[in-house]
């Protein structure tokens, strides 16, 4: 496989005035020495086609030269040049690109589909590779981009729901996720000269026809999350409580009442609206 070669074009601004030199004295010794046309109209043509052979290569272009199907080189450094008027040119960018890829419905590791969409930053690093390895490399980035997003989304679960056991998710790992695109778009955008400046995922969510589904199933976990955590609370104040009646003597109350005591107390804290007490205006056991 060739590789990219630079190419070293000459000073445009002094072959102009070799050209135009050599034109306006073709045109002079027209006018003058009619007799002699058969030498300057020659003369004269060789001037025009010369003219084809410059060339302004503006700052992050370059320009691709090919002469019957031979690869010349490549002119990164901008400013302006001559070189053969029969050397083919195409010309190509060398700045940054975005690619905000649309989200796209996929299965994560455990299956759920979700809709995923990724923010690529990349450049031609290699002209060469961009020119001839691949048809389209702008073409060949989007294809590759979208099938390296499916590739990651089928590494990893969405979250572990329903794999406790994975560390890494597409929620919560999202730089170690990141880096596992950034590095699997480089291998495959590699072929096609292209560096990858940055990838990452910037859309994440479950698909249209699980997205209630599972939004009620988290609404239930951080339920039952905030209900563990009041009980566990309401354990340790019940506990205090019955300790410090104990310590100092205030009550003496038997297991019967304790236990009536816990249960009451439970219910106010556990509960969802305020306690509404009743006063016994009677006597203790009454």
């Amino acid at each position: 496989m060739k590789n990219e070669s630079e190419f070293k074009g000459k000073n445009g601004f002094l072959m102009l005035a070799v050209w135009i030199v050599l034109m306006a004295g073709a045109v002079l010794g027209m006018i003058y020495y009619e007799q002699l046309l058969y030498v300057y109209i020659p003369v004269l043509m060789i001037g025009i086609f010369g003219m084809v052979g410059l060339a302004v290569v503006n700052p992050n272009e370059s320009l691709v030269l090919v002469l019957f199907g031979k690869y010349v080189g490549s002119i990164k450094d901008n400013g302006f040049f001559w070189f053969n008027p029969l050397i083919v040119r195409k010309k190509l960018s060398l700045r940054a690109r975005n690619f905000d890829g649309a989200p796209i419905k996929v299965n994560d590791s455990v299956g759920n589909p979700i809709m995923i969409g990724l923010v690529l930053v990349w450049k031609v690093e290699n002209t060469f590779k961009a020119a001839f390895e691949v048809d389209e490399f702008e073409h060949f980035v989007t294809v590759q981009s979208d099938a390296a997003l499916r590739k990651l989304a089928g590494i990893y679960p969405y979250d572990n729901f329903e794999d406790q056991k994975a560390e890494i998710t597409l929620r919560s790992g999202v730089d170690e996720v990141n880096e596992q695109l950034a590095h699997e778009l480089i291998e495959r955008l590699n072929i096609a000269g292209i560096k990858v400046i940055e990838a990452r995922i910037n859309s994440l969510a479950y698909a249209q026809e699980i997205a209630g589904a599972m939004l009620r199933r988290q609404q239930a976990q951080a339920v039952v999350a905030a209900r563990s955590k009041i009980v566990e609370g309401a354990v340790g104040m019940v506990q205090m409580a019955l300790t410090q009646l104990s310590e100092k003597g205030i009550i003496e109350l038997d297991e019967e009442r304790k236990a009536a005591m816990v249960s009451n107390l439970m219910v106010v804290l556990c509960s969802d609206v305020s306690a509404q007490p009743i006063v016994n205006a009677g006597t203790l056991h009454n």
